[in-house]
């Protein structure tokens, strides 16, 4: 184990694949019960299954984000399952490619649905179980996009991932009363699927971006969710952690 995470539950929301599944995949590693959210019913159920498999506790539940009844609804079934929720893991999120001048409102409007109002109605409607929590965690995953703006995503997919790291802040002041502590991460450039968004070109032009010339693995970011979600971070709160190999610099 990197840390102890026995007794807690956390619910990790885009966990049917990607950094969200192996962040579920570590977190139980590190002895917590997960609750695996996803639109892809199907998958999300298949995921939650090979963590069963190798002897965690895990559910899969069909979760959409930009839903309040799907919301509440996924919350209910893991706290039914395990009895309350410690963590909340904010990884839910889609891309866009779109340029400034072929951007749709109907575009727009769904990424910032996803990613940041879905991050916002997630911790809403969490909140009471984490306030009855020992140790709560809210972990929001952001994007280097957030940060700087972007080499080649929209300008709707960096509004919204500017939008979670200040909502980050924001939820961290008004949260401390209850020992909530609320945390960003910010990725660059993962070997996931959500790559296959861009060309080859421009995956090699974000590599270049890169100053340590390579580009990052899921289980990096995992590692990260980890420390935040861990005893060890206690003292941390409203911190947006770059995990992105030096690209924020460059």
């Amino acid at each position: 184990m990197m840390f102890n995470l026995k007794g807690k539950t956390a619910l990790v929301t885009g966990a049917a694949r990607g950094i969200g599944f192996v962040s579920a995949e570590k977190l139980a590693e590190n002895g917590a019960a997960v609750v695996l959210g996803d639109i892809n019913e199907a998958q999300v159920l298949e995921s939650a299954a090979r963590l069963r498999e190798k002897g965690h506790e895990a559910i899969g539940v069909p979760m959409d984000v930009t839903d309040d009844g799907s919301i509440r609804n996924a919350i209910e079934l893991g706290v039914g399952k395990f009895g309350g929720i410690d963590i909340v893991v904010n990884n839910a999120g889609i891309l866009s490619a779109a340029t400034i001048e072929n951007m749709q409102r109907r575009e727009w409007d769904r990424v910032l649905d996803v990613n940041l109002s879905g991050t916002f109605f997630v911790i809403q409607a969490a909140l009471a179980h984490l306030k009855k929590s020992e140790s709560p965690r809210i972990i929001n995953i952001s994007s280097l996009t957030g940060r700087n703006g972007g080499f080649e995503g929209s300008m709707c997919y960096a509004a919204s991932k500017g939008g979670v790291i200040a909502i980050t802040r924001g939820m961290a002041r008004k949260l401390a009363p209850f020992r909530i502590t609320v945390n960003a991460i910010c990725p660059g450039s993962i070997e996931t699927d959500i790559l296959k968004g861009y060309s080859p070109e421009a995956v090699e032009r974000q590599k270049s971006n890169i100053l340590l010339g390579r580009l990052g693995r899921p289980e990096e970011i995992a590692a990260a969710v980890c420390y935040l979600a861990s005893a060890e971070s206690a003292f941390v709160t409203g911190v947006t952690l770059d995990v992105n190999g030096g690209a924020y610099m460059g």
